[in-house]
């Protein structure tokens, strides 16, 4: 973006342009007086040259009175029989200012009613010394002069759109630039909020299950303490697996793979080994989905099964269901003495399931059931969805902020 520093200068730049081609006509009507008025009538020379002088360096703070004192002084030396070269020269002068400063209709009536009361004037005072070639180059002078107004009113119209059009095409970009970052933090936060928020609740568990066997029996805490271990191991991973988005241009890429359905059975194991029961069951054929809604289906698992985990009762079933046109996973649960009287299920959790949902084309609904447990349950697309949003490297993740 340009420096308002440059403004001043390319101000000033304009309007030494402006006294150059002022000072350029000048010199013509000097010329012009010189050579053609002054030999006939030195008064006839100087007043010419005077009102020819007056009138274009009025033109560009005043176009339409400087043209109509031009014209009436055209039209008295007409009327007088004593025409001057020099106030034609600046009729046209006149008449290209003003076409060129206002609109298209104002100022092609003006030229037409300029070059109409001349013609006039000259017919009513000698129709015979009017009625020659030379009055039609005086019309032609006068008409040229007011097309090339209109050519450069056109043209600096022209500029003046492309320069807006430039103007909001980079505002466009710059706009789609902040959407692509808060689309893309919005990604990072939701990614650390699965990695961090999983292992989180189930290190949480574990730590109540070490200190309740500690004082039962002691001797059976190691396995706790490993899978403590193990989880940490794992949170620590996969966040520098989520940073690793941020890492500069040029250094190794992960190899992990995008984590999809394939990957649920691990997922239950590890909940499993902490004691957590997961009833599995499918229906329909399995068969590969397009990446984006693979992942969103693991990840709307992986978060369900965290919250069952963190506020049931220690048990929980899923089902993923397959049909021609799409795959539905449902987790339900029942609720345990953890979750809060009133909640409605409305945490970071459901919106970033929702989230993922929306990306792959699909829909998550999320509630109690009239049985009393908690379901959620999402269907998605079993095709391409068309978009390409999520590349995740990432690993798994999660918060029990789903239900309470």
């Amino acid at each position: 973006m340009r420096s308002n520093a440059s403004y001043p200068n390319r101000n000033r730049l304009a309007r030494v342009q402006q006294w150059l081609v002022d000072l350029l006509f000048v010199g013509l009507i000097a010329s012009v007086v010189a050579q053609v008025e002054w030999p006939v009538s030195h008064a006839r020379a100087v007043a010419a040259a005077v009102v020819s002088v007056a009138c274009v360096l009025a033109r560009r703070r005043w176009p339409i009175p400087a043209l109509l004192v031009g014209t009436a002084v055209t039209l008295a030396a007409i009327i007088a029989r004593a025409p001057a070269a020099t106030l034609t020269l600046t009729l046209g002068v006149l008449i290209y200012a003003v076409v060129r400063d206002t609109d298209w209709v104002r100022s092609w009536a003006l030229a037409l009613g300029v070059a109409g009361a001349l013609f006039v004037a000259g017919m009513l005072v000698d129709a015979r010394d009017w009625w020659r070639l030379d009055t039609f180059g005086l019309l032609a002078w006068i008409y040229g002069g007011a097309a090339v107004g209109d050519a450069a009113r056109n043209r600096r119209a022209y500029i003046a759109e492309v320069t807006e059009r430039a103007q909001q095409a980079e505002q466009t970009r710059e706009d789609e630039a902040r959407r692509r970052v808060m689309d893309e933090r919005l990604r990072i936060a939701r990614e650390l909020h699965d990695v961090v928020a999983h292992h989180i609740a189930v290190i949480n568990v574990q730590a109540g299950a070490a200190g309740h066997v500690l004082r039962k029996d002691p001797d059976l805490v190691w396995p706790v303490l490993e899978h403590i271990r193990q989880a940490s191991d794992t949170v620590l991973r996969e966040i520098r697996s989520v940073i690793g988005v941020l890492r500069e241009p040029g250094e190794t890429d992960s190899t992990e793979p995008t984590p999809g359905l394939d990957r649920v059975p691990d997922l239950m194991a590890n909940l499993t080994a902490t004691g957590f029961a997961v009833a599995a069951r499918t229906a329909g054929d399995a068969r590969p989905l397009p990446a984006i809604v693979d992942l969103a289906a693991y990840r709307i698992v992986q978060e369900a099964l965290t919250n069952a985990h963190r506020y049931g009762d220690g048990a929980a079933e899923l089902t993923i269901a397959w049909t021609a046109e799409t795959v539905t996973v449902e987790v339900t649960n029942r609720i345990g003495r953890s979750w809060p009287a009133g909640a409605g299920g409305s945490g970071f959790g459901l919106i970033g399931m929702r989230e993922r949902a929306a990306v792959a084309r699909g829909t998550v609904t999320t509630g109690l059931a009239p049985d009393g447990r908690f379901r959620v349950r999402a269907t998605l697309p079993v095709h391409d969805p068309g978009i390409g949003y999520l590349d995740d490297t990432t690993g798994t993740g999660g918060e029990g902020d789903q239900q309470p």
